[in-house]
């Protein structure tokens, strides 16, 4: 991961944000390019938006909740702002986005149903910095897929072991469990999902 070493303010940010393919991110008011996901990354992202989808439309929320392909969600201090690999929107809530038409900027934790990270090498973003983010801005509900086992040992168990980590808000506070081998994964927001967490992992063996 390579950043950027001035750091900038979001606004700053959003204007430089070059049109080249690329992926980035501002943490804490630095520019932090994004690495290029593998191919086992993508396959596993492209697995669990399979699944939301199909369990938005058996919730009857298809055309109400979306998954636009990219987007940038504005922490509450402004110094952050993070493209998640995974982000399910609802398109009312979206109407109070301001930003949201022109530049696919997101900035209240209403529009967002669910965020998914995809655990890659800069595991710690995940685990620290996004999460403590996510909760302070409210957003209601955040999992960290780590499919390769890439966390801490304090998330992960010793030996560390694939694991779904699902953050619940409750009273301002985020409240974890965690979805291991042949758990079903519950989520407070995705009531239909059927899933487990093997079955994720087979996708990124």
């Amino acid at each position: 991961v390579q950043s950027l070493t001035k750091t900038v303010t979001f606004e700053e940010f959003i204007a430089w944000y070059p049109n080249t393919g690329k992926r980035y991110e501002l943490h804490d008011g630095v520019i932090v390019e994004m690495p290029k996901p593998t191919g086992t990354h993508s396959n596993v992202t492209g697995f669990l938006i399979e699944e939301l989808i199909l369990t938005i439309v058996q919730m009857g929320k298809r055309g109400n909740w979306t998954i636009p392909r990219e987007s940038i969600v504005k922490s509450s201090n402004g110094k952050s702002g993070y493209e998640p690999d995974i982000i399910v929107l609802d398109q009312e809530a979206l109407k109070l986005e301001p930003r949201w038409q022109k530049e696919s900027i997101i900035e209240n934790a209403q529009s967002v149903k669910l965020i998914v990270e995809v655990v890659s090498t800069n595991w710690r973003d995940d685990y620290f910095k996004k999460r403590a983010d996510y909760e302070e801005m409210g957003i209601f509900e955040y999992w960290i897929v780590d499919y390769a086992a890439l966390g801490g040992r304090n998330f992960l168990g010793s030996p560390k072991q694939p694991m779904v980590s699902v953050y619940q808000l409750v009273e301002e506070e985020y409240q974890m469990t965690q979805f291991r081998g042949n758990d079903v994964i519950v989520s407070p927001t995705f009531s239909g999902l059927n899933l487990t967490a093997e079955q994720i992992f087979q996708v990124g063996q």
